[in-house]
């Protein structure tokens, strides 16, 4: 990263104004779609930068310590559960294009500032580690109030037979960044300082931030004041409206666990494999380009994959009914988690030598990331037009809660688990997991509906 029904609130929301313009063929004609779009663009691509250095540099700083690094993603996970419930309530009470762009300007100067005090005052690589620390609990603090405001402000800007095509062409963007970011994540890693890549990171967002201060919508400000007893009044709105809304409710509890058993393999196994296997071996290419590129490669195939499903999904009209093909969807990602377990586990046993072994990921990645889009893009369409429009930064707020609640805690153990079992027992261990969620599924009544 959600009272439904008749419960009362003396809180006074935006207004939801009426979208009486008829709506364009694409959604790029909407200005503050374009607006939003290009912001989130940039900010997402220094994400992208940020995220994949950081993964290498705290091994590096370490000396490939998984669970330090397993102990550091943690770090940033808590905070961001903590603190997006609050930021659902601000989302729903104050000017979401505002709150972004603020948010955008906070996280920019965060990474900036920190990183000047690594390159000129903290040297060592144990104030460095901290640092990183520091970067990542304030600036998860940060997003936290962001998401939901992001994510819940596309209602308010485009119709409602314009979302699944407005949510598409976010996941082709996020997709194609995924290409292009972590290839230049891989060559500016190979090329340049680490705390240079960190500023380049913090102009990203600074970036963005300008992009956000042109959206318009219309807002009225809420009346009451934003006080604690009002905080915690809109949070159990938000829970009690999502718990009502049964088969997003139950959907939600099984993102949470496809989460905890899918999230490990590509924050924590992938870097550890990339350090500990690849970099000795022999491997393709050898000389030619950095260990790290073949993250950037994996990281490629799967955004390829999934930006191909999702331009196929920007042209079709949403489906009454998504469970069919969400069912087929979790199967097929069962079969493509569970190949890459198989494949590993002959090659930690010397059957599968590692250049077999890294073409399999780079090509099961690009599976993987067409199964994803068919997930991704009917649920979050779907949760859109089912949630009302005042309080859906509420809902996504709890459904980001309910969707990322286990990240920090798998990421924790994933680095227990390759620590001390090795990382073909993640794999296993993941594998395991998605297949019983998969049961889950087929079998859950209110999922059914949907």
């Amino acid at each position: 990263m959600e009272e439904q029904e008749n419960i009362q609130t003396e809180i006074v929301q935006e207004e939801i104004p009426p979208k009486q313009e008829p709506p364009k063929k694409n959604v790029f004609g909407y200005k503050n779609y374009s607006l939003t779009f290009f912001g989130a663009l940039v900010s997402n691509l220094g994400s992208l930068l940020y995220s994949f250095a950081v993964s290498f540099y705290i091994l590096k700083l370490t000396g490939n310590n998984a669970f330090i690094q397993g102990a550091y993603l943690a770090t940033g996970g808590v905070v961001y559960v903590l603190v997006t419930l609050f930021g659902g309530v601000i989302s729903d009470r104050f000017h979401k294009g505002k709150i972004m762009y603020l948010c955008d300007y906070a996280k920019g100067a965060l990474i900036i500032g920190l990183t000047l005090l690594t390159m000129f005052v903290f040297k060592s690589n144990d104030a460095k580690v901290a640092i990183l620390f520091a970067i990542t609990i304030l600036g998860n603090f940060i997003g936290a109030i962001f998401s939901p405001a992001s994510a819940s402000l596309l209602p308010r800007i485009i119709p409602q037979e314009s979302l699944q095509q407005g949510q598409s062409y976010y996941s082709v963007m996020q997709s194609a960044n995924g290409i292009a970011g972590v290839v230049l994540a891989g060559v500016l890693y190979s090329v340049l300082p680490t705390d240079i890549l960190f500023l380049i990171v913090g102009g990203c967002y600074i970036v963005s931030a300008i992009t956000e201060m042109f959206i318009r919508y219309d807002y009225k400000k809420s009346e009451e004041k934003l006080t604690v007893k009002a905080v915690f009044s809109d949070i159990g709105i938000g829970v009690k409206y999502l718990f009502n809304l049964k088969p997003i409710f139950y959907l939600m509890m099984v993102v949470l666990f496809i989460n905890f058993f899918f999230a490990p393999v590509s924050s924590n196994f992938i870097p550890y494999f990339v350090a500990t296997d690849i970099a000795p071996a022999e491997y393709l290419f050898k000389g030619a380009i950095e260990p790290e590129m073949w993250s950037s490669i994996v990281s490629v195939m799967m955004a390829i994959g999934m930006i191909v499903m999702a331009i196929i999904f920007s042209a079709k009209k949403p489906k009454p009914s998504i469970i069919k093909g969400l069912r087929f969807s979790f199967v097929l990602l069962d079969v493509a988690i569970v190949g890459l377990a198989v494949f590993y586990f002959l090659f930690f046993k010397g059957i599968v030598p590692i250049n077999p072994m890294i073409l399999v990921f780079a090509f099961g990645a690009f599976g993987i990331g067409m199964i994803l889009p068919t997930i991704n893009i009917p649920t979050s369409t779907k949760t859109m037009t089912l949630v009302e429009e005042d309080k859906l930064g509420k809902v996504l707020s709890v459904m980001d809660v309910g969707s990322q609640g286990l990240i920090p805690l798998s990421s924790f153990l994933a680095g227990v688990v390759i620590s001390g079992l090795g990382p073909n027992w993640l794999l296993v261990i993941s594998a395991a997991g998605l297949c019983l969620l998969t049961v889950f599924i087929f079998v859950n009544k209110h999922i059914a509906k949907l």
